[in-house]
């Protein structure tokens, strides 16, 4: 890193924003596998916290790769800095007094941990999608996983590259066998109890 560069301190601070907006603002992690539901999921969750007043905005895969990310593959390397970009990305959001909701399968632990080591402790809201292969695989709704097996998608998460399920995440939601609304429901209720949003 250039030796010239130097942080520049905002005068209106997150503390302000946070007062102003009413509720803190955070990084919601939304991981799993491909056809896991995540953003279904963070857009569900996003919906529902627009409606009690809060400020958010969704970091969806795919809507990345088409500008932020456009110049990475899906190399293992690739990964790693696509997801350092979104996490340096949703750092500035939460600055701003923003919840960012991110839905990335983001495989590997590490990178996830790199991310949550770059806020502030109770900033990083871990959630595991949890779909199990099969049932992802069943749903295929972008014909990814019938592709994968046929050998046209290389490094393909769960078929060729694997996923490392998340250890301790704040919240595990099984989108594999409930409902939408109950999984919403559950990430919604973990934040208004740690008093994170309005009730």
């Amino acid at each position: 890193m250039d030796n010239n560069l130097v942080w520049h301190n905002a005068v209106v601070s997150r503390a302000m924003r946070q007062q102003k907006n009413h509720h803190k603002s955070f990084i919601l992690w939304f991981t799993g596998l491909s056809g896991a539901g995540k953003s279904t999921l963070a857009h569900r969750v996003e919906e529902i916290l627009y409606h009690k007043g809060c400020n958010t905005y969704v970091f969806d895969g795919d809507n990345v790769r088409h500008g932020l990310c456009a110049d990475l593959g899906f190399s293992d390397s690739d990964r790693h800095e696509n997801i350092r970009r979104i996490g340096e990305m949703s750092k500035l959001f939460i600055e701003a007094g923003v919840i960012a909701l991110t839905a990335f399968i983001s495989p590997f632990s590490s990178d996830r941990q790199v991310v949550r080591s770059l806020v502030e402790p109770g900033d990083f809201i871990e959630i595991f999608c949890d779909a199990p292969v099969a049932v992802c695989e069943s749903r295929d709704p972008k014909g990814l996983y019938k592709k994968a097996r046929i050998g046209q998608i290389q490094h393909f998460t769960g078929i060729s590259s694997p996923y490392e399920v998340p250890e301790n995440p704040e919240i595990i939601v099984p989108t594999g066998t409930e409902s939408l609304e109950f999984c919403a429901g559950k990430v919604v209720t973990f934040l208004a109890g740690n008093d994170m949003i309005p009730l």
